[in-house]
């Protein structure tokens, strides 16, 4: 199993739904590779982060005291193999009449009655309903639940990364003070090669003019994109392609949609060292 694998199995891992033979094959893994144990502790950040946004609910009252009503109702046996009621007569049949068995032949026990066969019809009646009533809490709490669920699948990409970051086991964050009074904030982890940067207060630039994001390393700088800042508030920014250990975070004022010549053409307004 590979890494990519791994991580498309963790999901299934976190949430207790894999297969015998895929569990195994997975742990098999997980041993081989405990550099991969990140993947599994985001997803069961990301589930835990799921069912803290469902708040609980009740069923409906009428759902409850039906229920409760047919429980307190309804006879209860034991329990009986289907194979046996199966092997029941009609009702008006005659029954065979009984070989003479010798002494070492199995003593076989009567067929049920035609009541008790339609007891245990009851009782099966019973537990669907009960299966029924659970299945109608579920829907019931995962209703409250939607308008969550749905601003979780629907988060922006930055925000997206942001939280993977955040959840990564080697997750870092180092905040710069801009000129001007802002700030900027780098989260990156070396295990993901992904960085964000959160930044407040940058300065007011032209319409022609925007902010690019670089890698600095070896004497240089590599292009990660350009960003707009928000009308309001902090503004947030996925670095573009892959981080590596020791680089720096730099933004630069640029024209817009980028340097034209794939390197800065001014000077950053803001540098922040990861290592």
């Amino acid at each position: 199993m590979d890494e990519q694998e791994f991580a498309e199995y963790a999901a299934g891992y976190a949430l207790n739904a894999l297969s015998p033979a895929d569990r195994q094959a997975f742990e098999t893994a997980r041993a081989a590779h405990p550099e991969w144990e990140h993947w599994i502790e985001a997803d069961a950040a990301t589930a835990a982060a799921l069912a803290d946004s469902i708040d609980p609910a009740l069923p409906p009252l009428t759902l409850r005291s039906t229920l409760l009503s047919r429980i307190a109702t309804m006879p209860q046996v034991p329990d009986l193999d289907a194979a046996v009621a199966a092997a029941a007569p009609s009702p008006g049949a005659e029954r065979p009449v009984a070989a003479e068995h010798s002494r070492d032949d199995a003593v076989v026990d009567p067929a049920p009655t035609t009541s008790t066969i339609q007891a245990i019809s009851r009782r099966n009646w019973t537990r669907g309903l009960l299966t029924l009533a659970a299945s109608m809490v579920l829907l019931v709490s995962l209703g409250f639940g939607a308008v969550s669920l749905n601003q979780y699948i629907n988060r922006p990409p930055e925000v997206a990364a942001l939280q993977e970051i955040e959840a990564a086991p080697d997750a870092q964050a180092a905040t710069a003070e801009l000129a001007e009074g802002g700030t900027a904030t780098a989260h990156w982890s070396e295990s993901l090669g992904k960085a964000v940067l959160v930044s407040d207060g940058l300065p007011q630039i032209a319409e022609d003019e925007s902010f690019e994001l670089w890698f600095v390393r070896d004497g240089g700088a590599v292009s990660a994109g350009t960003f707009d800042p928000a009308e309001e508030g902090a503004s947030t920014a996925v670095l573009a392609g892959a981080m590596e250990p020791g680089d720096v975070i730099a933004v630069t004022v640029e024209p817009q949609g980028g340097s034209p010549t794939g390197e800065p053409s001014t000077e950053p307004i803001v540098t922040i060292p990861t290592a």
